[in-house]
Parts: structure tokens; C-alpha cells; sequence
């Protein structure tokens, strides 16, 4: 679904990536793992065409777009979950569900997203920004497979949320793998990305320093929570 060849970004003069190389397979939950400032977000940003300042391939089933505008890539059917969640703070729930077109190639219907998060339909009249973290969460991921997105890219989803809420969105991440979405997804709560993911890499000033599967990241927990510094 997803190759990154020899990536590489900047900050003005400061190198953020650094000849970054990675897939993410089709159907596949893939998770970026890192210190504060490995370039994990920005990484995501460089996927969707949010950085500018950026060298390298990104290559969505086979084609190159590194080329292309945002608009473009979210067309082919990447969709963007940021870190803040994005979400119109004084519009309704079903009015951040519909406003934004279906623009990718298999976009949810709205029952079909009510059906998968049935806090969304109980609150669909609520403003967003009446509802909790959680439910904020649900909503920016919720909006983007109903635009069609093929390729979810997704910030911290769990970040500040509880352990209930946390389990929460990892139900919705099953499902939508279940229902063939690919993710690409920068986490920093090892626990969850191994119930969720079926790989992760390691980024180190810049770089994949390592690539993990979960048998690995268990038996290593203890030695990468001590590096991450968590």
C-alpha cells in the first residue's frame, strides 16, 4: 500500500528525516515508534503532502506522489488524523460527518459509520466540542473513512486519553482493518501498539533505527520503555 524510499526532510536548515526507507502493507497496522523529535509526525505530514520541505519517494500502490498537493493524495484515499483531531468545534457531529465530500475510493456510508461507532449516532446532534476526548477521537476517525480513506494516517490517537478510552480506539482500529484499511500509525503507549499493530519501526534521530515485530517489542519492553524514556 504504502513505500517510503529514502526519505528526507528539513526544518529550514534543520534535518528532521534522514534517508528514511519503509512499506506498509496493504491491510497492515504499522506503527512509528520514537523519542520526542524522531520525525515521527513529521513523517506522517511528509505522506500526506503537509511538509514542503522534503526530498525522496512516497509511493501509494506503486505510484509516486510525492509530487502532488494533499488534496490530491486524500483523493487516492489518504486520510489524515492529526494530533488535535481537527474536528469543527461548533458544528454538530453529523455535520463533521457530511460537510467534508467522499472523496476516496470506498468512502463509508453515514449508517455504516454509525454502525461502527454507535457513540457518534447517540451524540450526532451534540456540537464537537461538547463531547469528551474520547468521543473527539472516535469523530476524526470516523470522518475519514467516511471520506473513503484506504491509507489511515493517525497522530497520538491515544495521547491523553484513558485506559478505557484507549481500549476504545483500539476497537475502532480493529475494525477498520477488518473492513481493509490500511494504517500508518505514530504511537508512543507500547502496550497498545502491540495489540493493535502488526509491525512497528523504531526512528532514531531521523532514521529507522530498527524494524520489530510484536514478539520482539514484548521482549524487549522493558529496554525500549527505558530509551523512549517513558
Amino acid at each position: 500500500m504504502l513505500g517510503i524510499e529514502r526519505l528526507s526532510a528539513w526544518y529550514g536548515e534543520a534535518q528532521v528525516l534522514r534517508d528514511v526507507s519503509l512499506t506498509v502493507g496493504e491491510g497492515e497496522v504499522v506503527t512509528l515508534v520514537g523519542r520526542n523529535g524522531a520525525g515521527k509526525s513529521t513523517l506522517l505530514r511528509c505522506v500526506m503532502g503537509l511538509h514542503a520541505g522534503q526530498r525522496g519517494a512516497v509511493r501509494l500502490l506503486g505510484a509516486d506522489v510525492a509530487r502532488m498537493p494533499p488534496h490530491r493524495r486524500a483523493r487516492l484515499g489518504i486520510g489524515w488524523v492529526p494530533d488535535d483531531r481537527g474536528a469543527y468545534a461548533t458544528l454538530s457531529v453529523a455535520e463533521n460527518l457530511t460537510l467534508p465530500p467522499s472523496v476516496g475510493p470506498r468512502p463509508w456510508s453515514l449508517e455504516q459509520v454509525y454502525d461502527a461507532f454507535p457513540a457518534l449516532r447517540a451524540r450526532r446532534g451534540f456540537a464537537a466540542s461538547k463531547l469528551s476526548g474520547g468521543e473527539q477521537q472516535m469523530l476524526a476517525l470516523a470522518r475519514v473513512l467516511r471520506m473513503g480513506a484506504r491509507l489511515l494516517l493517525c497522530d497520538e490517537p491515544t495521547e491523553g486519553l484513558s485506559p478505557l478510552l484507549v481500549a476504545g480506539v483500539g476497537e475502532i482500529l480493529r475494525r477498520a482493518k477488518e473492513h481493509g484499511v490500511t494504517v500508518l500509525l505514530v504511537e508512543q503507549n507500547l502496550h497498545f501498539a502491540t495489540t493493535v499493530a502488526d509491525r512497528h519501526y523504531l526512528l532514531a534521530e531521523g532514521r529507522v533505527a530498527q524494524a520489530l515485530d510484536n514478539s520482539e517489542v514484548r521482549q524487549r519492553e522493558r529496554e525500549l520503555l527505558a530509551y523512549l524514556g517513558i
